[in-house]
């Protein structure tokens, strides 16, 4: 354990090092491309005693560790298999000479060694092929919410209709989204709004809207149906720099990015 420990030390004490190092190019470039592992890794789990770590990409499993024999795998990304009645997903993958299986419970979860809560509980069973029995390991993880959201989107279409600021109290509704913190701030058309997000693959929720409560003409005001559309949203889309949200039943609102 002890041993565990001073290695997780040291690799926070690197990280902090390179964290403290003057802003460049290849900074930035190193930057830019985090943010891009983290669109193609969207599920990052980790684990202690002995530390092991879990990607989860759009095109890979990777999984690393200080395990004998199982310090770096790659699987190829597979389909989950989701609980009916309750928010788990398993990934089950094999590349020939290893076996893996990753069960993911939307529960709290407390890492052993740092006590950081996570949104996700998640168990790894994993085995060679020279092995007859899997080695089941447990940690905690969340999703990575796409960075693309950060930015600030205004208002284009409702329902599939183009809006004008006259379809509103004072001016067209605006999201400004935090991705890294799953939270948002806004206006919708005459209040303020702000609420949270709820990420996975391929979900995008907005929960606990809360808006101010100034008094708002019915006429030449789309607020309501602007804020049931938002609270409706579960899919999204980004392309040439507008945010498309939809719903099962189709197409609920565009914006466009304006920073």
């Amino acid at each position: 354990m002890k041993k565990y420990f001073n290695i997780f030390i040291a690799f926070c004490f690197l990280y902090s090092c390179k964290s403290a190092l003057p802003k460049d190019s290849n900074s930035d470039t190193a930057y830019a491309n985090s943010l891009e592992e983290d669109f193609t890794n969207y599920f990052k789990t980790n684990g202690n005693e002995p530390f092991w770590e879990l990607k989860i990409g759009r095109e890979k499993i990777l999984f690393t560790s200080l395990i004998q024999g199982k310090e770096n795998l790659s699987f190829s990304s597979v389909k989950p298999i989701k609980t009916m009645d309750a928010n788990i997903k398993t990934y089950k993958a094999s590349n020939g000479e290893s076996s893996i299986i990753v069960s993911i419970q939307q529960i709290e979860c407390q890492n052993s060694m740092s006590a950081i809560i996570s949104p996700y509980k998640v168990s790894i069973e994993i085995k060679n092929s020279t092995e007859t029995t899997f080695q089941k390991i447990e940690g905690c993880g969340k999703y990575i919410t796409d960075y693309r959201l950060h930015d600030i989107w205004v208002l284009e279409e409702l329902k599939g209709n183009k809006v004008f600021a006259a379809d509103f109290q004072k001016e067209l509704p605006r999201l400004e989204i935090y991705a890294e913190e799953n939270r948002f701030i806004g206006f919708s058309g005459c209040n303020s709004i702000s609420g949270s997000l709820f990420f996975e693959k391929d979900l995008l929720r907005f929960n606990n809207i809360v808006s101010t409560l100034m008094a708002c003409p019915e006429k030449n005001n789309k607020e309501d149906k602007f804020i049931k559309a938002l609270q409706s949203t579960t899919s999204y889309s980004i392309k040439n720099n507008r945010l498309s949200l939809s719903s099962p039943s189709g197409k609920l609102l565009v914006f466009k990015k304006v920073d």
